[in-house]
C-alpha cells in the first residue's frame, strides 16, 4: 500500500528559501530556561542558546522551536505571558533575541516561536486595567468576566473545573473593595482567558504575529489552538451536562462544546493566514489542538495554520500494530488536508519516551491497547523511582522508535535532551523544589511536568554538568553525568551520534512524501520503503530477524551476525 501527500519536500540545497521547508523539517524544541545558562544565575537564557548554535548545527536539525521566552511570573512555566512583544529580563533582551535569530539563520536553522493566544497572565497590563475598571467596561470586555450565581453573586457562573484542578472561575474584588465579578481561566487562575469576540484582542494578536515575523521568526507554534472561541451565552451547562453530551474519550465531535474546538476558531486562523502570507516565504504555523482526529484537518488546512500536531505515537506503547495503524491513519489525514503530518515522542509536557518505554505496561485502555503515556504518568504518581525503570530497555526502544519516526514523511519534532537518551527525573526532585502549578493545584493526582524540564547536562562534572556556573533551577541527579554531551560527543554508538547520523542521512534520503508498506510475514516486524530505495525495518520483538537485501546505512543498535536484533530499527538503501 502507498500513502501519498500533495507536495514534495524541499531539498537540502533550497531549504532556506523554499516555502515548503516545513513539510519534512526536523524541529528541535528548546525549553529556554533549561537549555543553557550563560550568566550563572541558574536559569537558561537566549545568550546560552546562541552559544550552542554550533551544537545545533552539527546535530543536523532544520529548525528550532522556542518555548515561551516572554516576561512571565512562571505560574505555568512561561505560558502565563505578561507582554507578548518582549523578552523576559531573566533570560535576555530583544537585542539578545535578534542575535540568537541571526546565529540560527546563519547556521541554516529556521526559528519557530510559541504563541499563547488563549490567555494572558494576570500581570498583563490589559488585565490589570480590567481589574481597575468597572463592570461592563471596554477593559473588562477583552477578557471573560461574568456575574456570579447565588443571591449575592457568591457562586461561580458554572461548576467547570480548570485543567490544573480547582474551579475554572476566580472572583475579583471590585475597585470599591466589594466582592465582584468572576473571570474565566481554563488553566491556572494566573492565566485569565481572552475574549476572542473582542476585535481589539484579534487585532492585537495580528500585531504580535507581525512583530515577530518582522524580526525574522519563520513560524509559530500555537498553544491550545482549539480553545480560543467560546459560547457562554445564556445559562451555562454543568459538568454533568457536558459529560452526558460528549462521545466518551472522543469528547465533542460537532463543535458544540462551550469552549473546546468550536468551529468559529477557524475564522481567527483565516485572518492569521493572511498575515503569514504577507511574508516571503510565508510564515508557518503548527497547532497544538487536542481534538478528535476527524476535526484535526481544519487546523492544518492551507487556509488556516497549515499543520497540526498529532500526539498519537506519543501516547502509544512500543507495539507494531499500534505504530502501523497510527502512521497509516495520520498520513491519510495529512494528505486529505494538504498538510504534512507531524511526529513527536517527547516534549515539555510529558514523561520522556526513553523512560516511558522502560516502564511496566500501563493498565489496558479502551480497545485493549496499552498506553505508554498513561504508564509514564502512573510511574510519577507512584513515586517516580529510577529502580522501577528498565533503563537499558527503555533507551533501546526509544532509539528504535525515533529512528523509525525520522524515516517517516512529515515533520519530526524532537525535544531537547532526547538526542542524549536522557531519562525523566522523578523522585530526585523533592516537593520543595517543584515548580509546575499542576503539582501545587492537584497534589496526589498530578506530580507535574518538572521531570522533563530539568536543565540539560553538557559536561560530565561541575556544579550543573555544564549548564551554567551557578547551579540549575531544578535539581539534576548524579546519573545525568553519563548522559552529558561531553560523554557522548564523538563516541561511536552513543545516542547523540545516532541522532547526528540519522538527521544527516534524513536530509539526503528524503524526496517526496510517499510511503509504501512492505509485508514481512512477521507481526513483530514493520517494514516500509521511501522513494529512491530507502527502506526502514523495525523489529518490535525480542529475537533477531533477517534483513532484506540492501546496504545498512544506520541502525539503532548493533546488528547480530547480520541480523536485526529485538527493539532495533535499521535503514537500508537498495544496492
Amino acid at each position: 500500500m502507498s500513502t501519498t501527500a500533495t507536495q514534495a519536500s524541499p531539498s537540502d540545497s533550497n531549504l532556506s528559501t523554499d516555502p515548503n521547508w516545513w513539510r519534512q523539517a526536523a524541529v528541535y524544541q528548546i525549553y529556554p530556561r533549561s537549555f543553557a545558562d550563560s550568566n550563572g544565575d541558574g536559569i537558561g537564557n537566549l545568550k546560552g542558546i546562541t552559544a550552542k548554535v554550533p551544537y545545533l548545527k552539527t546535530l543536523g536539525v532544520d529548525a528550532v522551536w522556542l518555548s515561551p521566552f516572554y516576561p512571565s511570573a512562571l505560574a505555568d512555566g512561561g505560558y502565563d505571558v505578561d507582554d507578548y512583544r518582549n523578552v523576559d529580563p531573566k533570560i535576555g533582551t530583544l537585542e539578545d533575541f535578534d542575535e540568537m535569530a541571526g546565529a540560527l539563520h546563519g547556521a541554516g536553522i529556521k526559528l519557530i516561536v510559541d504563541i499563547v493566544p488563549n490567555h494572558s497572565s494576570n500581570r498583563h497590563e490589559w488585565f490589570q486595567e480590567a481589574l481597575a475598571s468597572p463592570r461592563g467596561s471596554a477593559a473588562r470586555d477583552r477578557y471573560i468576566f461574568r456575574d456570579g450565581l447565588g443571591e449575592n453573586g457568591e457562586l461561580p457562573p458554572s461548576d467547570w473545573d480548570s485543567v490544573f484542578g480547582g474551579p475554572a472561575w476566580e472572583r475579583i474584588t471590585e475597585p470599591d473593595g466589594t466582592p465582584g465579578q468572576w473571570y474565566m481561566h481554563i488553566f491556572a487562575k494566573e492565566q485569565p482567558d481572552f475574549n476572542w469576540d473582542n476585535p481589539e484582542v484579534r487585532e492585537d494578536f495580528l500585531t504580535t504575529l507581525r512583530f515577530w515575523s518582522d524580526r525574522g521568526v519563520d513560524g509559530f507554534r500555537i498553544d491550545v489552538a482549539h480553545a480560543l472561541t467560546k459560547n457562554l451565552e445564556g445559562t451555562l451547562p454543568t459538568k454533568a451536562d457536558l459529560e452526558a453530551r460528549s462521545h466518551g474519550t472522543d469528547g465533542f465531535v460537532d463543535g458544540s462544546h462551550p469552549f473546546w474546538d468550536r468551529d468559529e476558531v477557524h475564522e481567527i486562523y483565516a485572518e492569521w493566514r493572511k498575515v503569514f502570507n504577507e511574508y516571503n516565504p510565508p510564515r508557518t504555523a503548527v497547532a497544538e489542538a487536542w481534538v478528535h482526529a476527524d476535526r484535526r484537518a481544519r487546523y492544518a488546512s492551507p487556509e488556516g495554520l497549515g499543520q497540526a500536531f498529532n500526539f498519537d505515537l506519543l501516547q502509544a506503547d512500543f507495539d507494531p500494530t499500534q505504530f502501523r495503524r497510527i502512521i497509516t491513519k495520520n498520513l491519510a489525514e495529512a494528505a486529505a488536508s494538504g498538510a504534512s503530518s507531524t511526529w513527536v515522542f517527547s516534549n515539555h509536557d510529558v514523561v520522556r519516551h526513553a523512560t516511558r518505554y522502560g516502564l511496566p505496561a500501563a493498565a489496558e485502555a479502551e480497545g485493549g491497547e496499552l498506553m505508554a503515556g498513561k504508564a509514564g504518568k502512573q510511574w510519577l504518581l507512584d513515586g517516580g523511582r529510577q529502580e522501577d525503570v528498565n533503563v537499558e530497555l527503555g533507551l533501546r526502544r526509544a532509539r528504535a522508535a525515533t529512528l523509525l519516526m525520522l524515516a517517516l514523511p512529515g515533520s519530526a519534532y524532537l525535544y531537547q535532551g532526547e538526542e542524549l537518551g536522557l531519562q525523566e527525573v522523578g523522585s530526585e526532585i523533592p516537593d520543595s523544589a517543584r515548580q509546575d502549578p499542576a503539582f501545587f493545584r492537584n497534589k496526589g493526582v498530578d506530580v507535574g511536568r518538572d521531570g522533563c524540564r530539568v536543565p540539560l547536562p553538557w559536561k560530565t562534572g561541575g556544579t550543573s554538568f555544564g549548564f551554567g556556573d551557578g547551579g540549575a533551577h531544578l535539581p539534576q541527579p548524579e546519573w545525568f553525568s553519563k548522559y552529558a554531551v561531553e560523554a557522548q560527543d564523538g563516541v561511536e554508538g552513543s545516542t547523540l551520534e545516532l541522532y547526528r547520523a540519522a538527521l544527516k542521512l534524513r536530509r539526503r534520503l528524503q524526496t517526496d512524501e510517499t510511503l509504501e508498506w512492505l509485508e514481512t510475514g512477521n507481526p513483530d516486524v514493520v517494514h516500509f520503503r521511501r522513494p529512491g530505495g530507502w527502506h526502514t525495518v523495525t523489529n518490535f520483538g525480542t529475537g533477531p530477524v533477517a534483513l532484506p537485501e540492501g546496504s545498512v546505512v544506520v541502525s539503532s543498535s548493533a546488528l547480530e551476525d547480520g541480523k536485526l536484533p529485538g527493539a532495533t530499527t535499521a535503514w537500508l538503501v537498495e544496492s
